[in-house]
């Protein structure tokens, strides 16, 4: 059975609290509950991580190869425009990893516009919501 990790970076622990507006209303134990039965119907065990800690995250994707992984999901947040280390921890390991936003960060400030880890990631979905990290799922499960 395939495990995937899906971790959520700096303040997405907020959904459902946190600009309703732009990230929806569902809450981060709402949103997880949804994929993990989306995946079991799949056959695939989802695990969740999330931190407000940049280097707690990086020690996480590090250990995923050895934990035996099969990919990775991950939301960085804010981390995402500027996480260098984030960004090197990603390519350092040798797993897919699907880049996701709720949002469409394209379509909002400019500096939303940048992803440091969008070239080594097989994929970014972006301003989906939810959907999009079921849409990440799907892609890990082709690969």
């Amino acid at each position: 059975m395939k495990k995937i990790l899906v971790i959520n970076g700096p303040n997405l622990n907020m959904l459902g609290e946190r600009e309703p507006e732009i990230y929806g209303s569902m809450t981060l134990k709402e949103l997880l509950k949804w994929l993990k039965d989306q995946a079991r119907e799949r056959g695939v065990r989802l695990y969740s991580y999330q931190s407000n800690h940049e280097g707690r995250l990086i020690d996480r994707i590090q250990a995923c190869a050895s934990r035996g992984y099969s990919g990775i999901i991950i939301n960085p947040g804010a981390l995402t425009h500027y996480s260098y280390a984030l960004r090197d921890a990603v390519k350092s390991q040798p797993l897919p990893v699907i880049e996701v936003h709720l949002s469409d960060i394209e379509n909002r400030e400019d500096f939303r516009k940048i992803s440091v880890l969008r070239d080594v990631c097989v994929a970014q979905i972006k301003g989906l919501g939810p959907k999009g990290y079921l849409q990440a799922l799907e892609l890990l499960l082709e690969r």
